[in-house]
């Protein structure tokens, strides 16, 4: 098989986004890091195929697929109709078949007009047929926040997915997380969905040239700390690094964890940091009322309530559409003063 060469990629124990190792490696951008786990996806094994609305032109889905259908063609990275329902299924009947199909989405909001072949399909039919038939479909899907995108162009809906067993969803956060969460969902052969934020796209870190694989469900330890953890997701844990700055210098010691993975979860890494610290935070990119940070709440309230000094709190979007007014965003949206506001009441 073509990934059984590759090993994960052990960063667990990174406390930042720059590895410590150099050897190999150069700096790019999280766009270019999905770009070349994309590359060398193809170039590494032959069932892979891109497809998606928009994948071709010379923009390339911000760039993250530019220049690719000029290396492999149009039969390995190809355009797709606005037809979200029907194609998911096609590619999930490719992935039954034995490909390993990439299918992007410019936009998360689009998935919930492929819902049925999602999750009645790709989710499910390995678990109906006993594991006789395996759909490794990879899903990527961005979503975003600004420039007036309104309420069906902003919105974070992965709580409505990692609600789905045989699914799995990651939003990785740094570019190093990037790549190695794209190329370990293509090899995992499990169906999974890769969540990007648009406002990470720029950011840049070294990531190593070969590639190499993250497991879904592993999540990692930014910032150490002793007196609160702090818990994001995707765009959120680099406010919640800001937050962890301007706390150590007013002598408070935050911890920081990138779950990295929605589904699975790592309750282990969460429990143990609470257990530490006694308290916690939980910022998320989408809504509070069911979402990611209800579900890491109640994972602290099952397994570690006995070592909380201090109620759970949780930093989310407010429970509304987004507004597409500048001014309304700017309200809307979570800043690092909402975050040190609600960690100088825990404290």
């Amino acid at each position: 098989m073509p990934w059984t060469k590759l090993q994960a990629d052990d960063v667990r124990s990174r406390e930042m986004f720059t590895s410590s190792a150099t050897g190999g490696q150069r700096e790019l951008s999280y766009r270019d890091a999905l770009r070349e786990a994309q590359d060398q996806a193809l170039e590494r094994d032959p069932r892979v195929f891109l497809i998606g609305e928009g994948i071709d032109d010379p923009g390339g889905v911000f760039g993250s697929t530019a220049g690719l259908v000029e290396k492999y063609g149009r039969g390995r990275v190809m355009d797709m109709p606005l037809a979200e329902n029907g194609l998911t299924g096609i590619a999930a009947g490719a992935a039954m078949t034995g490909m390993r199909p990439v299918l992007i989405h410019m936009r998360v909001d689009f998935l919930p007009m492929a819902m049925d072949q999602i999750i009645n399909h790709v989710a499910k039919w390995s678990y109906m047929t006993g594991g006789a038939v395996k759909v490794p479909l990879t899903m990527r899907a961005i979503i975003g926040r600004g420039w007036g995108s309104a309420a069906q162009h902003s919105q974070s809906l992965q709580a409505l997915f990692a609600h789905i067993p045989g699914l799995q969803v990651v939003m990785p956060a740094s570019p190093h997380d990037a790549k190695g969460l794209l190329l370990g969902c293509i090899a995992s052969g499990i169906p999974s969905l890769i969540i990007e934020h648009r406002w990470l796209y720029d950011r840049k870190e070294r990531v190593p040239e070969a590639p190499y694989l993250i497991p879904a469900g592993q999540g990692i330890v930014r910032r150490t700390g002793s007196d609160i953890t702090l818990v994001g997701v995707s765009h959120m844990v680099y406010e919640l690094l800001v937050a962890a700055e301007s706390l150590a210098h007013q002598g408070i010691s935050a911890e920081v964890i990138d779950l990295r993975s929605v589904r699975p979860l790592d309750e282990n890494l969460i429990v143990t940091s609470v257990r530490k610290t006694g308290r916690l935070l939980v910022a998320d990119t989408g809504w509070k009322r069911c979402g990611i940070s209800a579900e890491v709440a109640a994972i602290v309230a099952e397994q570690a309530h006995d070592a909380l000094r201090a109620p759970v709190r949780r930093i989310t979007l407010a429970d509304t559409p987004t507004p597409a007014s500048p001014a309304l965003e700017t309200a809307y949206y979570p800043s690092q003063t909402d975050i040190l506001s609600v960690i100088s009441e825990l404290l």
